[in-house]
């Protein structure tokens, strides 16, 4: 008998009404992370979230550009809400400290990157077990999504918003694209294969993502779709 069969064999055996689980027990954790959230962030006022990814330096451009970013968002009266470590999350929690606006750090505990950086407020640095906890608080608590060049957790958090707001779950809030020369690939794609040759999309999606390439394009973004809209939590 091979490997697989006698995997296969003895999963068939097993009988699953003697397995003893904590899953249940892990509900109350969860409900814990949720309450902390709730309670914490739901005095912050109108704060943007910005992401990007852990593992850019301190000198690269996109850094620099988060910090700016940040930096004018508290010009215009919004606070800022990362995930608290480093790179362009460092970045926009630093912008956010110069310009003694509030800063906000959702951290999570990974094996390796996640370490949360000096620049959050004292009182607004929260640690969660469950991404999904930590990803309800990036939606419900932001009045729009900054996004700079990340990787598969960037990438994560802007497709979640992009499903949330096109299925009505939550309503429209500006989703923006730092990085013309990042994102075009990626846009690209999105019009040519999921709108023109699969239709897997509807053309008005496309309008639900803006780009831009400066600190001034991104917070003006901001500021023209909340002269039609209130600041409000999502849901």
């Amino acid at each position: 008998m091979s490997d697989r069969n006698r995997v296969e064999e003895s999963f068939k055996k097993k009988d699953w009404n003697e397995i003893k689980t904590n899953d249940s027990w892990a509900v109350f954790k969860i409900m814990s992370e949720f309450v902390e959230g709730y309670e914490r962030l739901a005095r912050i006022g109108p704060c943007v979230s910005i992401f990007g990814s852990a593992r850019t330096s301190e000198d690269h451009e996109y850094y620099k550009l988060a910090e700016e970013i940040a930096y004018k968002l508290t010009l215009n009266n919004y606070g800022v809400i990362t995930g608290g470590g480093p790179g362009i999350m460092e970045a926009g929690n630093k912008g956010a400290r110069r310009g003694k606006g509030t800063s906000v750090g959702l951290n999570i505990e990974l094996p390796f990157e996640q370490h949360y950086n000096p620049y959050i407020d004292n009182d607004k640095m929260i640690n969660f077990d469950y991404f999904f906890v930590r990803k309800v608080m990036f939606v419900k608590y932001a009045q729009g999504f900054i996004v700079l060049p990340g990787g598969f957790g960037t990438l994560d958090e802007l497709f979640e918003a992009l499903t949330l707001i096109q299925t009505k779950k939550l309503g429209k809030f500006p989703v923006i694209l730092v990085g013309t020369a990042y994102w075009t690939g990626l846009l690209d794609w999105i019009k040519s294969t999921l709108l023109e040759k699969e239709n897997n999309i509807s053309a008005k999606d496309l309008d639900l993502i803006k780009i831009v390439d400066s600190a001034d394009e991104a917070v003006n973004e901001i500021n023209i779709f909340y002269k039609q809209h209130t600041h409000s939590p999502n849901f």
